[in-house]
């Protein structure tokens, strides 16, 4: 089938069709295992009419550097119900999967989105659409424990979740991208235009009723972890301020307390100058000094990142372009 063919058929009046979303990025070594998994998961949802057979997988290529597109089109020659987008260049996890969802939105009843790497229970999907087919229209896949993580990575997560919490950020313990969504679901969220994405902080603000199937996380297939705890940092930043505007009222508070601290160090200084009692002051003048330098920068850098997210905002450019396509 040619690059630029599109899937032109309507959604089925019967079983539903069930779109299962791949973000990839350079998964060459994980993908042909991951495939597999995942076609016996549909097939076996096809056996118990829980899923249509026309169910399928759709692969994202988000620029890969190695030969992650050329598995996807051998695997789509030899079976037509693994379909692949690839995006013009790298444009992160997010994005990628964003695209994949919005392919998969007019030829699919329900999208679930699941990592090339199967750290995240293929079985699962099943309860998932059993759940979705009991009336839930967002099913959150949920570990039920982080037994298998090193003892840094278990605490870091629970401090990324607990630090977006406290920020005011709206999203599920222990849930990553791994969900299903209904078509209606998936129609809302197109509705959401930022450029700056965290579905973790989008998707629960549509609304509509959720269920939470939980499993137990597994290790990588094949392959490195793309998420390195430099990407975590940068991945919860960009959440918070996409989100929540607490660190700026932060920062006000963190004012006014100075300002309070400025007027108590006042009457102390000029409680000093009129008793004719010795200030040490250089000591103090350089901590102070110091340490206001100090809350400045962070204060700037903290508002820098909202005024750069407004600058990507007002720019209003695609969030990603499709060069290929196997459907």
């Amino acid at each position: 089938m040619a690059d630029d063919d599109i899937i032109t058929s309507g959604k089925p009046t019967g079983l539903p069709v069930i779109a299962v979303v791949v973000p990839c990025y350079n998964e060459e070594e994980a993908l042909p295992l991951s495939l597999g998994r995942l076609m016996d998961v549909l097939d076996t949802m096809a056996r118990r009419g829980l899923a249509s057979v026309d169910s399928y997988v759709l692969c994202v290529n988000d620029g890969s550097r190695d030969n992650t597109w050329q598995v996807i089109a051998d695997s789509h020659r030899s079976n037509p119900r693994v379909k692949g987008i690839s995006l013009a260049h790298n444009r992160g996890h997010q994005y990628a999967l964003l695209a994949g969802l919005m392919t998969a939105m007019p030829v699919c009843d329900a999208a679930i989105s699941i990592d090339a790497d199967l750290q995240d229970d293929p079985e699962a999907m099943i309860e998932m659409v059993e759940k979705f087919r009991d009336g839930a229209e967002i099913v959150y896949g949920v570990r039920s424990s982080r037994a298998t993580d090193t003892w840094f990575k278990r605490n870091t997560a629970h401090a990324f979740y607990t630090f977006q919490k406290r920020m005011g950020l709206d999203t599920v313990y222990d849930h990553a991208d791994y969900r299903l969504m209904s078509a209606r679901a998936l129609e809302l969220l197109s509705e959401y235009g930022e450029g700056n994405l965290f579905l973790r902080g989008i998707i629960p603000q549509i609304g509509l009723e959720t269920a939470v199937v939980t499993y137990e996380r597994a290790a990588r297939v094949a392959g490195e972890s793309k998420y390195p705890l430099s990407k975590m940092l940068s991945f919860s930043i960009d959440g918070i301020t996409s989100f929540s505007s607490r660190p700026l009222r932060i920062i006000f508070f963190v004012g006014v307390a100075l300002l309070i601290l400025d007027v108590v160090m006042g009457l102390y200084v000029f409680s000093a100058y009129f008793g004719h009692e010795a200030i040490p002051g250089w000591t103090s003048l350089m901590l102070s000094t110091w340490f206001l330098g100090s809350l400045i920068l962070i204060a700037l850098g903290v508002v820098g990142e909202y005024v750069g997210k407004i600058f990507m905002e007002v720019k209003h450019r695609p969030r990603f372009a499709i060069s290929k396509r196997l459907m």
